[in-house]
């Protein structure tokens, strides 16, 4: 999880996740330019539309929520590593996302 996080084109991932990691990565930073290609090369992927559908949905509330914490100002909670940081272990009684 942690390497998808740091850099998901580097990472072992099927051509299915690969797909879906493309979209979302297009869908969160060049939102206007979405066409019907785009949800098509999902669908030659194997994904169907509801998985299409949650896909965008989960893509568009993490941008929300993204958005609200910035606007707030809100900082991570000193005791959470955050993703992609080196190692994946956790000290005794340390959470990790």
């Amino acid at each position: 999880m942690h390497q998808i996080v740091r850099n998901w084109r580097e990472a072992e991932l099927s051509d299915a996740d690969r797909a879906l990691c493309e979209f979302g990565t297009k869908l969160m930073l060049l939102q206007s330019p979405m066409t019907q290609d785009d949800v098509e090369g999902l669908r030659s992927h194997g994904f169907d539309d509801a998985a299409i559908h949650d896909a965008v949905q989960v893509a568009g509330y993490f941008a929300l929520m993204v958005r609200v914490a910035e606007g707030l100002g809100v900082e991570p909670e000193s005791f959470i590593r955050r993703w992609g940081q080196e190692g994946t272990g956790a000290a005794e009684g340390e959470l990790t996302p």
